[in-house]
């Protein structure tokens, strides 16, 4: 299927927690990457750690996506895989969130997981390969003050199932990832206040948060051909918080 001794992805959203995170352990497996992200000052940082070439993109711009799938072709000669880890946090009631809160929220979550569907469908067709969104375990459980959240990710959802059933006959796999909380620069003001700590571990049957590794090594999985007989799963990384009650 993959036309390199070496496996290509592109990482749209790199120079997040989990981004980096799956980055550099994908890096270490061998893997040739093209990182995609907004901010040119983090990508280029990573991109030097990393020795890969970057590309400047906002990822809820079809265009955009496009055009840095298009410099994964050129750079790395195929592309094996896209891992979208665009996403974002707001923990809001709905009668106080705002349209412009929702729109955003939506274009973060759902509109860039779009994109990665649409440039893999292009630059994948004839070669096949493996996309990896990311989607939430408030879209699994009820959380209060999740709603909009829960609303994006279930659309995230809602994706996977139909864009595999899609593109099965292409030998495209598209599956997400469902995290709980995990420690990033983005839930930072929650981890960070012990109170709500220790209020959030206890949520999570495990008894801890979760780390930005605990996700890349489910990523780095999904997309490994080795497990090529994985397509449309939705797959809980969350300590039990959407499955288990132990209390």
């Amino acid at each position: 299927m993959m036309t390199h001794d070496m496996p290509t992805c592109m990482v749209i959203g790199a120079t997040g927690g989990i981004g980096s995170a799956t980055c550099r352990l994908l890096a270490s497996r061998g893997t040739r990457l093209l990182l995609v992200s907004h901010n040119e000052e983090k990508l280029r940082t990573l991109a030097d750690e990393l020795d890969a070439p970057y590309f400047v993109a906002d990822a809820t711009q079809f265009d955009q996506v496009d055009a840095a799938a298009k410099q994964a072709l050129e750079a790395l000669g195929s592309v094996d895989a896209i891992i979208n880890c665009v996403g974002s946090l707001i923990l809001k009631p709905a009668h106080i969130t705002t349209q412009t809160e929702l729109e955003r929220t939506i274009a973060l979550n759902v509109t860039t997981a779009f994109a990665a569907v649409r440039a893999a469908g292009s630059v994948m067709r004839d070669s096949g390969g493996s996309v990896v969104l990311f989607s939430s375990a408030a879209a699994r459980v009820g959380l209060a003050n999740h709603e909009a959240i829960a609303a994006a990710k279930g659309a995230v959802e809602g994706l996977v199932k139909s864009a595999a059933a899609t593109y099965a006959g292409k030998d495209i796999r598209v599956n997400a990832i469902a995290p709980g909380l995990v420690e990033t620069p983005l839930t930072e003001a929650i981890w960070s206040r012990p109170r709500s700590a220790e209020a959030s571990k206890s949520m999570h049957p495990l008894g801890r948060l979760g780390k930005p590794e605990d996700i890349a090594s489910l990523a780095a999985w999904l997309v490994d051909p080795q497990n090529g007989w994985i397509t449309g799963q939705v797959i809980g990384v969350d300590g039990g918080l959407a499955q288990l009650k132990t209390g």
